[in-house]
């Protein structure tokens, strides 16, 4: 188990970075885990972001990619819900990285 830093708090990460405790996630926390991944959040991001939280909420997991597509294009149209934008913004693995950086956990199907 590693840890994140973000101000003066340490965070519990599991073995592929993501939160251990999902309370422990914030919009800081969500900028630290993408730096480490060297990427920059963009409104683009936090749309998903944000979208991908009131799925959890809603659905208690993390969607794979094509429920991620599905629910994406359900909200925010079929323009920002298909594969290639979702690749481009979240470095081709969209569900995964996505969910890391949402606080959630590792979608179950995904390697």
């Amino acid at each position: 188990m590693s840890t994140l830093t973000v101000g003066e708090r340490s965070i519990a990460l599991d073995k592929d970075g993501y939160l251990v405790e999902l309370g422990d996630w914030s919009e800081e926390v969500a900028s630290a885990l993408a730096a480490h991944e060297d990427l920059e959040l963009t409104a683009e991001h936090w749309e998903v972001l944000t979208l991908l939280r009131a799925f959890y909420q809603e659905f208690e997991l993390s969607p794979a990619t094509r429920p991620l597509i599905k629910y994406t294009a359900l909200k925010l149209g079929a323009d920002k819900g298909n594969s290639l934008h979702l690749n481009r913004l979240f470095k081709g693995t969209p569900a995964k990285l996505a969910a890391k950086l949402a606080g959630l956990p590792k979608p179950t199907n995904c390697i």
